[in-house]
């Protein structure tokens, strides 16, 4: 089982910061996922502003939700 998203902190740039259950801290570069299927409506800046903490992960209006495994493997941790 992987680590709880806590708290997001979300910036301009398509990058959020994230605190997981754990306790660890990092960010996560959602550009490189926005051409894909349903996220592209998050290239909408208002849009992306949308992000919530929801069941233990991140997710959007319209259904637009990550995987909390995916989100705890590609958020770069701080060291």
């Amino acid at each position: 089982m992987y680590p709880v998203v806590t708290q997001i902190k979300i910036s301009e740039d398509y990058v959020l910061q994230i605190s997981f259950d754990n306790g660890e801290r990092g960010e996560l570069d959602m550009s490189p996922y926005l051409d894909f299927g349903v996220f592209s409506r998050l290239k909408n800046k208002a849009e992306f502003q949308k992000a919530k903490v929801s069941f233990d992960t991140i997710e959007w209006p319209y259904g637009v939700d990550l995987d909390p495994e995916f989100v705890y493997q590609k958020t770069v941790k701080e060291s």
